[in-house]
């Protein structure tokens, strides 16, 4: 599952270039232009972290990160201040207020990034596991979620295990020694046939909503992950 940033800023030009960043780095992005409108969004779902603008109509940044302190349900939200103010004491006053960072405009997209994902680690560390996809395959190792076309795919423990191992070498063939070396590991003894239940199990359940069989079967090889024109396997 994508990340949840909310952003807090009234300036239009700069909520468009957060978004297009975020969306395109996997994020999904809610946008709040004022302090009500940000505190309203925080009440109807909680967000992994919030962009928050000092500088704000209504209701302040500084205010707006205060009232998040004070209340349980969001005391525990990264929150990273974005604003002009670039003095010492104004840095000190902004994390004072209970922001876990302080970006000072102008600034670039691709350190507010690493400083969201920095956060994120320090604060979420489940989010900063690793995703593999391939094709309309999607697989999230944090969540332990699979799926396919926008559907999710419901697997075993051991054909999660598989999935994996094909999604991290698309295209190659494994022999079904090297599968049960890789999903079972060497100090297991268990039949190779075994492979076989399994392999049937997992292309049962990517197949289930009609998708294309990407389970490709090579007489007296093994097995690999493959289809048409697919791309490459993808961590992300």
């Amino acid at each position: 599952m994508k990340p949840s940033i909310l952003i807090v800023e009234d300036e239009p030009a700069l909520v468009d270039l957060l978004r297009y960043n975020l969306e395109a780095n996997g994020f999904e992005v809610r946008v709040g232009m004022d302090g009500d409108e940000a505190l309203m969004l925080v009440d109807e779902r909680l967000p992994d972290l919030i962009v928050l603008d000092w500088m704000l109509p209504s209701v302040s940044g500084i205010e707006i990160c205060r009232q998040l302190r004070r209340k349980p349900t969001t005391r525990q939200v990264p929150i990273i201040l974005l604003t002009a103010r670039t003095e010492e004491s104004d840095r000190v006053r902004g994390l004072e207020s209970g922001a876990d960072d302080y970006v000072t405009k102008p600034f670039s997209p691709t350190e507010l990034l690493a400083r969201i994902r920095a956060v994120l680690r320090r604060s979420r560390p489940a989010l900063s596991d690793e995703g593999l996809n391939y094709a309309d395959v999607e697989m999230d190792l944090s969540a332990h979620r699979v799926m396919r076309g926008g559907s999710e795919i419901h697997l075993g423990p051991t054909e999660f295990r598989l999935l994996r191992h094909f999604l991290e070498n698309p295209g190659r063939v494994f022999s079904r020694e090297q599968i049960l070396d890789a999903v079972w590991g060497r100090d297991i003894y268990i039949e190779q046939r075994t492979v076989d239940v399994h392999i049937r199990r997992l292309r049962k359940a990517l197949n289930a909503h009609g998708g294309k069989d990407m389970i490709r079967t090579v007489r007296s090889a093994g097995y690999a992950i493959d289809t048409q024109g697919a791309g490459r396997g993808l961590r992300y």
